[in-house]
């Protein structure tokens, strides 16, 4: 018998870790209107460095997760800074944008091989684990929820109430009247990157909390974080939240179609992107139209 409850809620717990990671995401693009390919990297960042603070230093989780934000926002602007926005300004297309984020991530990603080793690493972290009925729940996933939710409602608050917030909004919509207006799109768009990078880097922190930390493990995240993205609606924020929830929901009921089949579960994510490619044929703008003001 298959335990749906279980499966409903581990669909939100998937769900959360991918509108962490795919707000950033959209984030990103909305502004910038470029793939960023590197944004894997961030993710696996924010793991290792919440790694060399929980388990090297000995501060606690607690520390790890502002480490992970920080650290990740910081590279995530940086490399905005310093190698994005000049290409841009020369001229670069989207194709030159998308692989200079390629290339960036592979040299994000070695120099963390370099630092912390190939080899996988673990937590220490011992999660309490306890039956609410019939689902059994962890403690890591539910702080993973409560920070997805939490952020969720920040950056909504942030997006409808703050000035910057208006301000992304004003640049993601028609820059030349955002500039005409007075606002600073760089300052706005180098805050987007912070934040979106940051995001990222939370998103890896959990993964790594739930299963192991090595260099790849950014793309182990990035793939179902994409069609969360396209599904979403490229650049909506709104869309991104509701997809996410729709993707995760998919890999499990795919997982529990895969064992009822004999199937490797290895074959979960293609169950996501399946849904992916279906909507985009009936759907091709993703759900971006349901979210109009967004």
């Amino acid at each position: 018998m298959v335990n749906w409850a279980q499966v409903l809620f581990n669909s939100g717990v998937t769900g959360s870790l991918y509108l962490i990671s795919a707000v950033g995401l959209t984030l990103t693009y909305r502004l910038s209107h470029f793939p960023n390919f590197a944004h894997a990297e961030f993710m696996t960042l924010g793991a290792y460095m919440g790694y060399f603070v929980a388990e090297q230093l000995g501060l606690g989780f607690p520390f790890a997760f502002v480490a992970a934000f920080l650290a990740s926002g910081v590279l995530g602007s940086l490399c905005y800074k310093g190698v994005f926005q000049p290409l841009a300004k020369r001229g670069a297309t989207i194709i030159h944008l998308m692989v200079a984020t390629i290339g960036l991530g592979l040299v994000i990603r070695h120099s963390v091989g370099e630092v912390w080793g190939w080899s996988p690493l673990s937590f220490k972290v011992v999660w309490s684990s306890f039956d609410v009925g019939p689902v059994r729940v962890s403690g890591l996933w539910l702080w993973l929820i409560f920070a997805a939710l939490v952020m969720a409602g920040i950056m909504h608050l942030a997006l409808a109430k703050t000035k910057t917030g208006k301000a992304i909004r004003a640049t993601s919509s028609n820059p030349e009247l955002a500039l005409s207006s007075g606002i600073n799109i760089n300052r706005v768009t180098w805050v987007t990157w912070f934040i979106g990078a940051a995001l990222a880097g939370t998103a890896g922190l959990f993964r790594a909390a739930a299963t192991r930390l090595s260099p790849m493990l950014g793309w182990d995240i990035f793939l179902p974080t994409a069609a969360v993205t396209v599904l979403g609606g490229i650049g909506s924020f709104y869309g991104a939240i509701a997809a996410a929830f729709i993707i995760g929901l998919a890999e499990n009921i795919g997982v529990v179609a895969l064992i009822n089949l004999g199937i490797s579960t290895e074959y979960r994510m293609a169950v996501a992107f399946l849904i992916l490619i279906v909507t985009l044929i009936v759907r091709p703008q993703g759900l971006a139209r349901m979210f109009r003001r967004t």
